[in-house]
């Protein structure tokens, strides 16, 4: 091609193509198709599809709630084991005597009729004699209890949704969720899943209030952070090789949230080796925690604080609206769920090749009625149009998955190209709220084990996958009839 570049015109032009190349080799939309996972991918049926992702080399997981991520098993194994517990006892409602009407109970946090509700010893003794008669020693439970008390911790039914997860689960937890032995050796088993997954990067919403011990006083914060710092410092969590960190959380439409996030705000300014962000929780659909009602909060701790990483929630609703734009507005630079963002085309454009991420909760969106099926979810747009993307777990245990599951939705319901799976957790780390050095770090790790994976996969085919048996939950079963490497989680570890 001969231009004469005298002309401004042609300049232009030849810049603009130069652009073009470059922006096509940079962007991970435009990555080359590589023959081998297109051929592998076409004759693969679902059981070497999942052992192929459950092998593969991931990321991190950026949104995580803990207490959610827990599979029933554990919390039974945990709310059971006095040596791992703390010294605590655990009672749960099995029975209605109607002892205090159909009001809520007398703790006042949830309905009374209510199966399943866990209380600690401290809080079994404070009832009336009528109340103590609805409730047994959780170890005590009988295999048909055992079983139904597991359930009600998980969407395990058709017609279970958001009502059910918002309204029941939390406050089925109670007293369990309380318990910082319980969450700190959680938070492990966790990482030692997720390793298993190969992911090296764990980012999960705790706080360190509301904490009680086994005779019902409470904790100070600074005391449940040592109790994490501590647990994650043991051999086992070192050997996982997660490297983990967490995110405070606000329970965005309480009274006093504008009070909470300050008192977070400077517990995260003085404690930035744990937790590395602040995140904004809670249904979205409740109007009281709307964005823009916490961006005066936030300017004057600005003005005093060293900037703290903001991934808040924003856009998990059914009806248009412009909470993601808000959320920006307020600095957050990660969008947990984003599914109503599609609504919003300048708040699109504006993401487009951004350093803002969106969160991607394929599982979550799903049990949650976000989306009726995976032809209504917005994820491959936003891939598509270079909105950078992660998938992440959400609140795992509740959905009985785990991240192979988000992946092996991806690459199934939306046709990923190698270039677009390995963007997936590329993203999640380049978008972490870890220091610089550790960021770096993990990315070089990633690289390697990724390149020699897929070396490996590319002279060996499946043999490269060696004995690697996936360990999967019941969604995979349940929506795709892949039961082959379900296992009950406690098994699994």
């Amino acid at each position: 091609m001969s231009v004469s570049m005298r002309s401004p015109l042609a300049v232009f032009r030849v810049l603009g193509l130069c652009a073009s190349l470059l922006a096509g080799i940079a962007s991970p939309t435009a990555a080359a198709v590589e023959s081998w996972f297109e051929e592998f991918k076409s004759s693969a049926d679902d059981r070497d599809l999942y052992r192929f992702l459950y092998a593969l080399p991931k990321g991190g997981d950026l949104h995580n709630h803990l207490t959610g991520s827990n599979f029933s098993e554990w919390w039974y194994q945990l709310a059971t084991s006095k040596k791992l517990n703390g010294g605590y006892e655990y009672y749960t409602r099995v029975r209605i005597n109607n002892c205090v009407g159909y009001g809520q109970d007398m703790f006042g946090f949830a309905p009374y009729l209510m199966y399943f509700r866990n209380l600690q010893g401290s809080s079994y003794a404070a009832l009336s004699d009528c109340e103590k008669r609805e409730y047994k020693k959780i170890d005590a439970l009988d295999a048909r209890e055992k079983a139904a008390w597991m359930n009600s911790l998980r969407l395990d039914k058709k017609h279970e949704g958001r009502e059910e997860f918002f309204q029941t689960h939390w406050q089925r937890l109670n007293d369990l969720g309380r318990n910082p032995y319980i969450n700190a050796e959680m938070l492990v088993k966790n990482m030692q899943a997720f390793a298993r997954e190969g992911l090296t990067y764990l980012e999960t919403m705790e706080g360190t209030r509301f904490y009680t011990r086994p005779d019902g006083s409470v904790f100070a914060p600074d005391e449940v952070a040592d109790i994490f710092r501590k647990r994650l410092a043991e051999p086992d969590a070192v050997a996982t090789g997660v490297t983990a960190r967490m995110q405070y959380y606000l329970l965005r439409f309480i009274g006093n949230a504008e009070d909470d996030l300050e008192w977070i705000y400077r517990f995260v300014d003085q404690n930035r080796d744990l937790f590395v962000g602040i995140n904004m929780v809670g249904r979205e659909d409740n109007d009281k925690g709307h964005p823009l009602r916490f961006l005066p909060t936030l300017r004057k701790l600005r003005r005093d604080i060293p900037g703290i990483p903001l991934s808040i929630h924003a856009g998990e609703v059914d009806e248009p609206n412009h909470h993601v734009r808000d959320t920006l507005l307020l600095g957050a630079t990660r969008i947990g769920h984003g599914v109503n963002l599609i609504s919003d085309p300048d708040t699109m454009l504006l993401m487009r090749n951004s350093n803002y991420l969106v969160e991607i909760n394929l599982i979550s969106n799903l049990l949650l009625e976000y989306v009726n099926d995976y032809s209504q979810h917005p994820f491959p747009e936003y891939l598509r149009m270079g909105i950078p993307v992660a998938l992440s777990t959400d609140d795992r245990g509740m959905w009985d998955s785990n991240m192979t599951d988000e992946y092996f939705v991806a690459v199934k319901e939306f046709n990923l190209s190698w270039g677009e799976l390995t963007a997936l957790a590329r993203n999640s780390l380049q978008h972490s709220f870890v220091g610089d050095e550790t960021r770096q770090q993990l990315l070089r790790d990633y690289e390697n084990r990724l390149e020699k994976f897929k070396l490996r996969f590319q002279r060996r085919g499946m043999a490269a996958l060696g004995d690697v048996v996936p360990r999967s939950h019941g969604f995979t079963c349940t929506h795709y009839n892949l039961c082959e490497f379900s296992t009950p989680a406690l098994a699994a570890n």
